[in-house]
């Protein structure tokens, strides 16, 4: 079974290139991301995760996590990476340093970020949720919650998460039902959750529950949902934990992946809380943790992607099957059969791609948070908020192609528990599901971020793209004038698919959502292959000037070349279904779905 390697060459690339690092490190508060800083972490993230983490990933989903008696227990080595995770200083990269963060960009968070869940993506989930229980108390929570809680969590001595999800409920919290009644200087919190990640577990000696809940006056829907602090541990006067909360995992889930991973059933039995901000604003809070989120799940996609890849290329190599189709003679490779090269590009042009389109947000993330200009401000938060359900969406169901695809490279023995194929493709599935639904993704994006504010970010944004045009044109490549004339369609197709969307929301709103998920899509290729076109731009020049590795260049160049026509010319056909496909979706009564 082949180890994860870091594909520190593209992440550079990407980082440098693409993203903009050294930009990114002029911005107040980031002076630590020089070069050599940035290097090093990267050279120190790679071997954690292909040391530590990655020989745990397989083991750790046929164990799984264990209950009994209300107590979880993470798989073997699970507890000792998780101790070498916090004595490294991991936990705390991406926060500032007055919360004793190390006040580093989340450009370069997320490429770390990316290692660590390419390799195990069940240990990655624990963090991920901590990172946006901190970022919600940061923002919206007290002195007094921030000086309890928050140096524990950034040092990644205490572990965060959600509480959101209740058996009624599902995606809509505006049923959530759990109740918060007031008590001197605090809250009873009792209610049910679940689906609630790390909602129990021994790696950490207390675990921060961040909880939505209704208040006895708390007006009806989700204008009636507050937020609050609720440890498994109440704490001392000192500050360490004392006696133990009534918050209790009832069970966990039996999942189809991501096994090592304890999936909570949380039962809160007038469970002592605090509140978060003011009451009834939890919704508002807890986006706070969910755009994180989404953003951390967008990058999974990409993250098992590129561990799918890795696997189906390792196997490709050295199985050996069937005759070269030119030469004949000896048994080859399979790597040496046109269809097994194809799926092998599509695996390596997209998982490029959406890691690029996620490194490049990450950066504008930066921008929007650190850059003193208003107006720089705000043309990056509305692209971030724009993008957000595109790298969620887009990246996590490019993720399961991918995973499915190595697979079917593997042939039978991707079907075979031992080659470790199929644990990437059971994990990646619940991608497109947690955190928003593909279909949530996309009704965010043409609701609210294309025709709640008329389409002005998405337009700014596709006329960037036709100024990006005459860039393309001024190269002599003929596969840079390829790539061209495919991202040309691709922007036009999103354009009519904009006007489109634009022109029938009010009057016929079942019409624009019946076509989102596939504008999503439309959205993600086009937003990928125009990352990958500047790449190709790049790398022709560092060809011209012969610098660096000339192999990875001419690379970058033929990978951008197969995704335009191979995935870019997917952008046509998928705006003729956002824009003539909706009376079809809708065609048939209730009763006429099942021809009995």
């Amino acid at each position: 079974m082949s180890s994860y390697v870091a594909p520190l060459k593209d992440m550079r690339f990407v980082l440098n290139e693409l993203a903009g690092l050294a930009e990114v490190a002029k911005l107040p508060g980031f002076g630590e991301a020089s070069p050599d800083t940035v290097d090093a972490i990267l050279e120190e993230a790679s071997k954690f995760a292909t040391q530590i983490l990655d020989p745990l990933n397989y083991s750790g989903d046929q164990e799984g996590s264990q209950w009994r008696d209300g107590a979880v227990t993470t798989p073997k080595g699970f507890k000792q990476a998780y101790r070498q995770y916090v004595e490294a200083g991991w936990p705390a990269l991406p926060f500032e340093e007055a919360f004793g963060g190390q006040g580093l960009p989340k450009l370069v968070a997320t490429a770390v970020e990316e290692m660590l869940t390419s390799s195990n993506m069940s240990f990655s989930l624990c963090p991920l949720l901590t990172q946006g229980a901190i970022h919600a108390l940061i923002l919206c929570g007290s002195d007094a919650l921030k000086k309890a809680y928050l140096d524990k969590m950034v040092a990644g001595h205490w572990t965060g998460t959600m509480n959101l999800t209740e058996p009624q409920a599902g995606s809509d919290l505006a049923l959530v039902r759990t109740r918060a009644v007031p008590k001197g200087d605090h809250y009873l919190i009792s209610g049910q959750k679940i689906f609630i990640t790390y909602g129990e577990h021994d790696l950490t000696d207390n675990i921060v529950h961040l909880v939505l809940a209704r208040t006895p006056d708390a007006p009806e829907g989700v204008k009636g949902i507050s937020l609050f602090v609720v440890p498994k541990f109440l704490l001392k006067p000192d500050g360490t934990p004392g006696e133990r909360n009534r918050a209790k995992c009832a069970s966990i889930e039996h999942k189809l992946g991501i096994h090592a991973s304890p999936t909570a059933v949380m039962v809160f039995e007038d469970a002592v809380g605090h509140l978060v901000g003011e009451e009834n604003k939890g919704l508002a809070y807890m986006f706070v943790m969910m755009n994180a989120a989404r953003f951390s799940v967008g990058l999974e996609g990409v993250s098992i992607a590129e561990r799918a890849f890795q696997r189906a290329l390792a196997y490709a190599k050295e199985r050996l099957q069937g005759k070269d189709l030119v030469q004949g003679g000896n048994t080859v490779p399979i790597i040496r059969h046109p269809d097994v090269r194809r799926m092998l590009m599509l695996m390596k042009s997209q998982t490029e791609a959406a890691r690029a389109l996620a490194y490049v947000v990450a950066a504008s993330m930066d921008f929007s948070l650190r850059t003193k200009n208003p107006e720089e401000q705000r043309k990056h938060q509305a692209f971030v908020d724009l993008m957000i359900p595109v790298v969620k969406g887009w990246s996590t169901e490019t993720g399961i192609e991918i995973a499915s695809l190595g697979v079917q490279v593997h042939g039978g023995m991707g079907f075979i528990e031992e080659t470790g194929a199929a644990q990437h493709l059971r994990d990646a599935r619940i991608t497109t599901i947690y955190e928003g639904t593909t279909g949530i993704q996309a009704g965010d994006l043409v609701g609210r971020k294309i025709a709640r504010e008329a389409g002005a970010t998405v337009r700014e944004w596709i006329v960037g793209l036709r100024n990006f045009d005459a860039e393309l044109s001024s190269s002599g490549n003929p596969d840079i004038q390829a790539i061209r004339i495919c991202v040309s369609a691709a922007v036009q197709a999103v354009s009519d698919s904009v006007d489109f969307i634009l022109a029938t929301a009010s009057k016929d709103p079942n019409a624009v959502f019946a076509g989102a998920v596939p504008f999503l899509k439309l959205m993600g290729i086009t937003a990928g292959g125009w990352q990958m076109a500047r790449a190709a731009l790049i790398a022709e020049k560092k060809l011209a000037t012969k610098e660096g590795d000339q192999g990875f260049y001419a690379a970058k160049i033929a990978t951008a070349r197969f995704f335009a026509d191979h995935v870019l010319t997917q952008a046509p056909g998928l705006a003729a279904t956002v824009t003539r496909g909706s009376a079809a979706v809708m065609a048939l009564s209730d009763e006429q779905f099942l021809a009995a």
